[in-house]
């Protein structure tokens, strides 16, 4: 199966594997399955460095985050005009107003793939095609 998994999945899975349910755990440790992050996360996690609200010592340059990318036997997924025209067509729900977290829904909804995250409200996108695993721990 193929997957995408939003930032903060990332994030657990290098820094606080005690956050990830033993399902997601297992999806991302399955080598039959590909674990996809989309190119708008890395620009999520580039800002929330450059901001102080993350630190990882081992990532010194943005090449260091593509690194530690393939050495967890992810591939990076690049956001596209595509993407850009599910996102557009997509419908917010209230409260939810994180311009990342829609953009990495329509990448999910346009490639098809099923979505990984610790967000609760994406399962309410699934009226609008997203394809959701909820990280629940």
């Amino acid at each position: 199966m193929r997957y995408l998994i939003d930032t903060n999945i990332f994030i657990f899975a290098i820094k606080e594997e005690d956050r990830l349910s033993k399902e997601v755990s297992e999806l991302l440790l399955d080598p039959s399955n590909t674990i996809n992050i989309s190119s708008r996360s890395i620009e999520e996690i580039i800002l929330l460095l450059r901001i102080g609200k993350i630190e990882f010592p081992r990532w010194k340059e943005t090449k260091d985050i593509f690194a530690h990318i393939k050495e967890l036997g992810f591939s990076v997924d690049y956001f596209k005009k595509e993407h850009l025209l599910t996102l557009g067509k997509l419908i917010p729900i209230p409260d939810h107003k994180d311009p990342v977290d829609h953009a990495i829904m329509a990448h999910a909804i346009t490639n098809k793939t099923t979505l990984i995250s610790s967000d609760g409200k994406m399962h309410f996108y699934k009226n609008q095609g997203l394809k959701f695993i909820w990280n629940r721990v």
